[in-house]
């Protein structure tokens, strides 16, 4: 007998190419259960596209994705059968929100829950308790266009934890956002973390990713160079290229 799944995510020797050009190299991670992983790095590095392959909204060349225990690609092949399925296990919070801008806030977070199948009323009921959740009651009838950055994002969170998912993606929730809404989006990933939420999180926000990590990923030429806790691979790190990001990170105001 199988005792229980400990990873959400499960990544071996994962690699793509873009025009020939290698952007993810063998990479190997593994995500655990209520656990928070931050992948950090320089733009160009693979960190987005590393992102985007657990979910197949990129479809790697190489290597094997398992999600809660589920083989999904395997050596360049898609095995996942139901990738509808998959994308309500595996949620994503997208840099610039990707809000239906004809659609207000509510409707934004009750679509994906017909398209799933969810009763009305239920998912109607569902958007206005996440809605709650992330300090946004009050906003539920305005359009995308009448929101500030911080709460678009945070519509958008609440419409990827409309489908319960195992895990969620982040992919720089914060780097178009204005220091104030940087906050409003932060306070809610904390209160997640807090929740024990599975999250995988591509940010620029070193303090923020040393805070709530469990665990730190320093990519560099779609590698990964360094891992570990926090305090070590932010505070100690041991490998040359990780101190050389870091010190560029400081030198340019903490990456603002």
């Amino acid at each position: 007998m199988t005792g229980p799944v400990t990873s959400v995510v499960r990544i071996d020797g994962l690699s793509k190419s873009f025009d020939g050009r290698k952007v993810l190299d063998g990479v190997r991670l593994e995500v655990g259960r209520s656990r928070i992983v931050s992948v950090i790095g320089q733009s160009g590095g693979g960190k987005t596209t590393l992102l985007r392959c657990v979910n197949l909204l990129e479809r790697p060349d190489g290597g094997t994705i398992e999600i809660a225990g589920d083989v999904v690609h395997q050596g360049g092949r898609t095995v996942c059968r139901d990738l509808a399925r998959l994308r309500r296990t595996v949620g994503m919070v997208f840099q610039r929100f990707h809000l239906f801008p004809h659609l207000t806030a509510i409707e934004n977070v009750v679509l994906a829950q017909r398209k799933a199948g969810v009763p009305e009323r239920e998912a109607l009921e569902r958007a206005a308790g996440l809605l709650r959740r992330v300090g946004l009651a009050h906003r539920g009838l305005a359009f995308p266009e009448q929101m500030s950055g911080g709460e678009q994002q945070r519509v958008a969170i609440a419409r990827a934890l409309a489908l319960k998912p195992e895990v969620l993606l982040f992919d720089e929730p914060t780097s178009s956002l204005d220091p104030e809404s940087t906050r409003e989006v932060l306070r809610v990933m904390r209160e997640l973390a807090a929740d024990g939420m599975t999250m995988m999180l591509v940010t620029h926000e070193l303090p923020f990713a040393r805070e709530v990590s469990d665990h730190v990923v320093f990519v560099d030429g779609g590698r990964i160079v360094e891992e570990g806790a926090p305090d070590e691979v932010l505070g100690d790190p041991s490998q040359a290229r990780t101190r050389e990001f870091l010190t560029s990170y400081a030198s340019q105001g903490g990456g603002r």
